[in-house]
């Protein structure tokens, strides 16, 4: 800690805190010890101590209970709004990314699906439905839809990489994308598949991503566990 700093000390042990639970140098399900006792072990005053447990509280990333104390929970993966896939993202942050393939088939387009690829409605596209872990824990659901032109991508592929980085290996090269992002709750099949209460929260995005000539390459409809996962974006003034 920086005494001299004018960054406030709860903060910058909250900040340190964060940092050793994400990167896993203290572990999921560690318990800590009573706030009085970590307060005089770091040289801290008990309700600095508390308030820095509260921030961490506040980001999902502890919990107390009452007759438990206070423990380490699974820390959420962040995900930046920006042009990448998840596997991408999940990787970048020290993750270890799991695919499951759901399914992976040839189908005709629906009015939704040609409307955003910009093709005649019953067009076929790849229909690709994957199941995304990361340490072993079910984040996200994950439907894709491709047009045909852009060719088979095989179940092994899908399994190992992220799809944009399957695509740019065949010199696609995304430029855009238009998404949205919402929440809604699950239904009783897609909590059974996320691992979540039925009508947890879930996060949804739909993305529509553009080659560097400006043609729809990808459609994506996709749900999140809102328990383990959310969305990040950086705003900065004009």
């Amino acid at each position: 800690m920086d005494r001299s700093s004018p960054v406030p000390l709860y903060y910058q042990v909250s900040q340190h805190m964060e940092r050793e639970i994400e990167s896993g140098r203290i572990a999921n399900g560690t318990l800590f010890m009573k706030e009085i006792s970590l307060a005089e072990q770091i040289g801290l005053s008990r309700p600095t101590m508390r308030r820095a447990m509260q921030e961490l509280v506040d980001k999902g990333l502890i919990v107390r209970r009452r007759g438990v104390g206070t423990r380490v929970v699974q820390p959420k993966v962040r995900r930046p709004l920006g042009l990448s896939s998840l596997h991408e993202d999940l990787v970048s942050s020290g993750q270890a990314p799991t695919t499951s393939v759901l399914e992976h088939d040839m189908v005709p387009s629906e009015k939704e699906v040609s409307d955003r690829l910009g093709i005649p409605k019953g067009a076929d596209v790849l229909r690709l439905v994957r199941l995304r872990s990361a340490q072993n824990k079910p984040i996200a659901k994950l439907t894709n839809y491709l047009p045909e032109s852009l060719g088979e991508f095989s179940r092994a592929d899908l399994e190992e990489q992220g799809l944009y980085a399957l695509m740019r290996a065949r010199g696609i090269q995304l430029h855009s994308a238009t998404q949205s992002v919402g929440a809604r709750k699950a239904t009783a099949a897609e909590a059974r598949l996320l691992g979540e209460a039925r009508n947890a929260a879930l996060l949804t995005m739909q993305r529509t991503a553009y080659d560097d000539n400006g043609v729809a390459v990808e459609f994506g409809t996709h749900i999140y566990a809102a328990s383990r996962f959310s969305f990040e974006t950086d705003l900065l003034t004009p």
